[in-house]
Parts: structure tokens; sequence; C-alpha cells
């Protein structure tokens, strides 16, 4: 073994038992009487162990092999007459992983380890193993370039003539050993599909003005086995012509298959990543649409190349189901990349999460960013690895724990994101057989990332035997040479009962019927069987198995869940249901199982509620999905939008850093001249951005499950002020408000100074007439004139004098 195969050998040996089983340990199942042989023991309880000591617990009233091994013990069984199998792991195949991959087909790269395991298994007994997985450095890579060549394709058939060149070298940043292929497709060459009258055969243009020549309709022509001479890439490429059809959908998906499964007519190689790109602008045919043409035999999902290299089935066989194009897709190890126009995105979106390993990128009308779609869809692929599992056997439970990067294992994850080439990630698989398969059956599984060659291989071997009864003697004395002594018990023949085989059948004494009542009271054998031999011996029913020491137990008087015992998910024991590992519940109904309720960020349930049953039951008002991942009304939708629309539209923000951008942010975001607010399921949000501008946008949720962001295409930014128009509009205010406020005081004044003259006037007109209307008034003073004439000084003056 390895260090590390030891390490996990070591830990599944030695691990505690699970909680499940902790609970049994109370309940002792092991001594409910239903176990009449060692194996019939073993397949109640891995905990329960059976003894297979010849004189054990004679003298006892009440007497079980099968029990706990260390109840065993205290009752007097030796250890070495014990049987108490236990699960194991052997490590069969451990290379060491590759850290970097060769140009050489040779090279035996190494991505998993271990490659081969076996596990020994008893039913019930929970065992664990590890394994690790690390995309390497410098892969080869082989690149498989499939397109839609009817006419609207003829502006994106003259943009990639010249494709080979420019993608050998991009690709030759990321590996060293890069080949090339191409392909093309139209459609069945039949009605409706195509055009079929005479005069369209060989030119299904024919009168169309604005491109009159292309070739004859076909569904699938390989023309390019893959290649590192990429000049032959252009070569062929520059000869082709595009052909017509009738309706919008086109004959990709057979195109597809036969690009998977036709290997050697590909060229796809063993050890190398095989990446299809399906480059196309309108929506494929589906399996029952060639029912519409008169075909009704389902594909075979085999390969129909002829001599021409031309897909000879097209018009025979009826398209292929997305079923069957997943299933072909994964078992030749092919990453399919659809590049398709922006309006079919959300179509084509919903094919990828029904066919594993595909992607899909949004393709120019003209494709001319071809070659930076493949390089971000390879990058893609190579930052995450998934586990699946092939050939799974329906009575083993398998459950995944991942560690990725960040060294934090994630219950239920069966994958990792977010990677660069050259880490390592680890997978803890917890492993649990429920049953064991008819004898001789050769049990195997297998464990493989999408994609990846690479697989581990794992065989399993059940524990439903006990080493004792391989010594079983036949018609030995110890059962009165009428029985099979075997593991501590006798089988006796038809007929007879007892320990020792005694009794016949039939035979009973009344005097010790009271050996065959649970207490002093109760019925002889609780009512459903009879008393023989000292022993009950229970009826059968038509129900199920009544069985106990009293027949007091029985398999079909447990609770239902939709009128199945236990839910399916349990064993009746007793009355009382005992679920199977991932179980819990009176019934059974409900699992305990959450890698269901893991979102995409890691979180349970998104943070907005609780994994109960397996599935999420959202607390936070407005919370939606399978997950909760979905609450456009929460208080966070515009803060954790903003920063998908900021690392999106405008590289920058906290998660600006490609791969955390594309892990977080994968909703459809597009961009809009205008915002419209009317869609009642849309809210509105906006944001400030660091140069004060304003960014708008609105997150809506489609019925078809995904979000939708629509953003105006810049932040809506004021301009600068102009000072002087500033300064103008600040004076012309001030000298407004001046006017208004003159002209009020002038208005006041005018209005008081009339308010007052009017007083005057009104007291001027009664004192004018108090004067005039006063008879008796006169002058007080009178004046009279006296004349003198006298000389002074020589001088003669005349005055007067009043």
């Amino acid at each position: 073994f390895s260090i590390i195969g030891l390490i996990c050998y070591v830990f599944a040996i030695t691990a505690p038992p699970p909680p499940a089983q902790t609970a049994f340990w109370s309940l002792n199942m092991c001594m409910s009487g239903s176990a009449t042989s060692c194996e019939e023991c073993l397949l109640i309880h891995p905990s329960c162990a059976w003894c297979a000591q010849e004189d054990f617990g004679r003298g006892r009233t009440l007497t079980s092999r099968c029990d706990f091994s260390q109840n065993l013990q205290k009752r007097g069984c030796a250890a070495r007459f014990i049987e108490y199998p236990t699960s194991s792991i052997s490590i069969l195949q451990n290379r060491p992983l590759s850290s970097k991959g060769s140009g050489s087909t040779q090279y035996d790269v190494v991505q998993i380890m271990p490659q081969k395991i076996s596990l020994s298994l008893r039913p019930g007994d929970q065992t664990w193993f590890g394994l690790q997985v690390r995309q390497v450095e410098d892969y080869p890579v082989d690149l498989y370039y499939l397109m839609d060549l009817s006419l609207s394709m003829k502006d994106d058939l003259d943009t990639i003539r010249n494709l080979g060149t420019k993608l050998a070298q991009e690709m030759g940043k990321l590996t060293s050993n890069f080949r090339l292929g191409f392909g093309s497709f139209v459609d069945k060459n039949m009605s409706p599909f195509s055009y079929t009258a005479p005069k369209y055969q060989e030119n299904p243009c024919n009168g169309y003005k604005l491109f009159p020549n292309c070739v004859p309709t076909f569904g699938f022509r390989h023309i390019l086995s893959l290649t590192d001479k990429v000049d032959r890439f252009n070569e062929e490429v520059q000869k082709q012509m595009v052909s017509r059809n009738r309706d919008a959908p086109e004959g990709g998906f057979d195109a597809i298959l036969q690009a998977a499964v036709c290997k050697d007519e590909i060229g796809w190689r063993k050890e190398a990543y095989h990446l299809l790109v399906f480059a196309t602008d309108d929506v494929p045919h589906l399996a029952l649409d060639g029912r519409l043409g008169g075909l009704v035999q389902p594909h075979d999902g085999m390969c129909h190349l002829n001599d021409k290299n031309e897909y000879s089935a097209s018009t025979k066989m009826d398209y292929p189901s997305l079923a069957l194009l997943g299933e072909k897709l994964a078992e030749n190890n092919i990453f399919l990349i659809f590049a398709v126009t922006k309006r079919l995105y959300v179509i084509y979106k919903n094919f990828t999460a029904l066919i594993p390993g595909t992607t899909v990128e949004i393709l120019d009308q003209d494709s001319k960013n071809v070659i930076q779609l493949i390089i971000t869809a390879y990058n893609n692929i190579r930052s995450k690895v998934e586990l699946t599992v092939w050939d799974h056997p329906e009575d083993i439970s398998l459950s995944f724990t991942a560690t990725c990067q960040d060294g934090k294992p994630l219950p239920g994850l069966r994958k990792c994101a977010d990677l660069k080439i050259g880490d390592t990630v680890s997978f803890n698989v917890s492993v649990e057989a429920r049953s064991c398969p008819p004898r001789g059956t050769d049990q195997s599984f297998t464990i493989k990332p999408v994609g990846f060659k690479d697989r581990l291989e794992v065989a399993v071997d059940y524990q439903c035997d006990c080493g004792c009864s391989r010594i079983a003697q036949t018609n030995s004395s110890i059962c009165s040479s009428i029985g099979t002594y075997n593991c501590g018990t006798c089988q006796c023949e038809p007929g007879y009962l007892g320990a020792r085989c005694e009794c016949q059948e039939g035979e009973a004494s009344s005097m010790h019927l009271s050996a065959c009542r649970e207490a002093e009271g109760k019925q002889i054998c609780s009512g459903r069987g009879e008393c023989s031999c000292n022993q009950c011996l229970c009826y059968e029913s038509e129900f199920g198995k009544i069985y106990g020491s009293f027949c007091e137990c029985d398999d079909f008087s447990c609770a239902r869940h939709k009128g199945i015992l236990c839910s399916g998910h349990g064993e009746c024991h007793c009355g009382e249901c005992k679920c199977h590992a991932g179980y819990i519940g009176d019934n059974c109904n409900c699992s305990t199982e959450t890698s269901s309720c893991i979102s995409d960020d890691g979180q349970m349930c998104s943070g907005r509620g609780n994994c109960v049953c397996g599935r999420c039951q959202c607390t936070e008002p407005g919370a939606f999905g399978d997950t909760c991942e979905k609450c456009p009304t929460c208080p966070d939708a515009c803060g954790t939008k903003r920063e998908c629309i900021e690392c999106r539209l405008f590289n920058s923000g906290r998660i600006a850093d490609n791969q955390t951008c594309q892990r977080l942010c994968k909703d459809e975001i597009i961009t809009v001249e205008t915002l419209k607010t009317d869609d009642p399921g849309a809210v509105l949000c906006l944001y400030k951005t660091d140069n004060d501008c304003v960014m708008k946008f609105t997150y809506s949720e489609h019925v078809s499950g995904l979000s939708i962001l629509a953003a105006l295409q810049e932040p809506e930014c004021g301009g600068g002020p102009d000072a002087l128009t500033v300064l103008l509009a600040v004076v012309g205010s001030i000298l407004l408000v001046g006017v208004v406020l003159l002209a009020v005081w002038k208005l006041v004044i005018t209005i008081h100074d009339r308010r007052e003259f009017a007083r005057f006037q009104s007291a001027r007109s009664r004192a004018r007439y108090e004067m005039a209307s006063n008879p008796l008034y006169k002058q007080p003073v009178s004046t009279h004139f006296v004349e003198t004439d006298f000389n002074m000084y020589g001088k003669s003056y005349n005055g007067g004098v009043h």
C-alpha cells in the first residue's frame, strides 16, 4: 500500500460507529428474537454479532445468540466463537498523480488516485475511502469544430477561414499538444425539413436572389480528422460552401452524436481532453421531430459514416434524445461547448442542465469572437472537477464530501470549482450496502471525473455469510441425528422441533404452557401462534412475518407514508421502523441528505432557510427556489447583484477577479439603453459609482428559473457646471429677489399713503364745514390807518400809523 492508501485503510477500519448505530445500540435490536441463524442475525444491524458456541445460554429462560459483541462475552461466549464481520477496504492500484502532461500519446498521465480498490461490505455498516483528483498541466487537447453550414451562417463561414492558425496560436499558450478537426451539418435532406423538389436537389438556393448558389442539403459531413497541421484546417474551411434547409431548426444533434461515437474517423485520442465546439445560430431538432417526416425508428447511438464521411442514416432514423446524447458524450469523455447567438442563450443554457459536461457561450453574429469563446470555455472546463458514478449497484448507498482548495470539507458535494491548472482536490466517499445480493453475484462500480479518461474502479464483496457456516455438520449427534448443526444451533429436519430436535410437531404439555406466555395473564404465544415443545410456533400471515419468543413481533405493524411501509426507506422490526442510513422519522420519510440544499456559494439554503428532509424551507420573506437562491425583494438582493454588474460589465468591484466573478455571478446580464420599470416582477436597483454617477439596473426571475439583470449601458453622469452661468444665475437671482422685494415694499407704502391721505381729506372736509356754518364768528382784530406829517432834521416825512 502507499502511505495515503494505508491512512485511508486504517481510518476506515478504526472509524467510530455512526450516530444512527449508537441510537440502535440502546434499543438492542439484535435481541428482537427474529434471528434464527447467524446470517439472519448479521442482517438485522451492523452492530449485531452471533455466538456459535455450542453450550451458550444453557439453563437460561431467555437465550439469544444474536446480541452485541460485548454482551455476548459478558454472558459467557468466548471471543473465538463470536461472528462479527466488519467492512474493510483494500487498495489494489495506487499510482501517484502526475504533475504534468506530455506531448507523447504513449505517456501515461495519472489524474486520479487510487485507480483500483476492493470493498468488503457488511450490510448496514458504513465505511469510507478517499480519492484525489488533479488537473495536470500541459495536457493534450483535441478540438473538433462542428459548424452549422445553413444559409444564415454564410458570414460566419467567411470569418473562420483562417481560424486554424489563430486558434493554434492561442491554444499553444495552454498546451504544447493541440490537434484540430472540422465537420459541418445542415439538416435531414427530406420533407418537411429540406427542399425536395427536383429543381432544388443540386442547388437548394435555386431562385433565391440574395445568394443563388449553394451545395445540396446534407445531415452531417466529417471533413477533417483531428490533426496538428492547422493549415489543413484553413484549406478545408476555404473549400466549404453553405447549403439551405426549409425549417428554422437544424439537425445539429445528429451531427453531435456522430462526432462523439465515430472515434476512429474523427481521431479522438485516449489521453487528451476532447472538446467539441458546436457553432449555430438556431435551435436544434429533438427526438420525435423525425416523425414529421415519417421517421419512427429511434436513434441507435451508433456511428453511421459512409465512405464519403457523410452521415448515411440521416433519412432512416429519428433525431437523438437528450438522454442518449448525454450518455454518449460522457462515455467518450467529450466536453461539448455550445457556441450560439445571444437570442438562443437561454434555450441552450437549459440543455446544459440536462447534458452533463456541457457549457454555453454567446457567439457574435459573424463569429468574430469564436477564438476568445473557445479559450474562455476551455479555462472554465479546466477550472472545475465533478465526479460521476457509473454502473452504480442499487443496493449500495454512496455519499460524497468534497475538500477543495480552501481545505474546508463540503458534505454532500461531489465537485470543486474555481481551480487552477495543477491544483489537487480530494473527496471522501462514504459507502454502505443496504442488502445482500444473490450468492455468486459480482458487484462493481466506477467513479469518474466528468470528461476525464482516468477513473477509479471499485470491486465490491459482501460480508453476508458466517465463517462457522463453512463447517456445518449434517445429521449431527448434537441434533439427535435428525438435524444439521450450524453455528451453535440445530436446523431440524421437517416434523421435528426443539433446541436439539428432540420434539415432534404436535406434541404439547399443558403443564409447560407457561413457557409460551410473555407474562402472567397474557395470551399463549400472544394469540398469534401455538405452543409446541415448550416454545411458540408463530402462525403465517399474508401481511408479513410474525416472530419473537412469544410471537409478539411482526414486520408489518409499522408506520406508513403514502401507503408504503416505513416509506420504503427502512425495515419494520417489532412495530417500529428502523430506517436505512440517510433517513430518519417515525416512518423514515425524512432524508438527512443535505447536498440538494447547498447553494452554489456553498451555503445551506443560501442562508435564507432550513434544510428539512432534503429540501429547503425558505424562511426569508420573498425567497424561493430549490436552495432559496432567488430573492428579488431581500434587503441584500440589489447589493449582491451590484457586485455582479460591476465585475461583469466594468471589471471592477470586490469580486473583479475572473474566477470569483464567474463562480458567483451566473445570472444573464443584458445591457439596454432604457430600463423598463413597468414589469411587476422586476426590482429596480441603483447605486452611486466612484465618479458620483448613478448606475441603474433591474433584477427579475423568469419562469425558466433564470435570473435576468438588465443594466444601462453606461452610468448616468451629469455634465460639469459652467462657472459663468452659475455666477450670472446667482446674480440674476439676487437682483430678481431685490426687485420683487422693492415692488412689494412700494405697494405696501402706496396703499398706506392712500389710506392716510383719504383719512386727511375726510378730516379736512369736516373742518371746513364747521367754520362756514358759524354765523356768530367775527374777526377779533380791526385795522385803522392814520396819516401824519412831521419834520425832522430839516426833512419832511409822511407816514401812517396802525
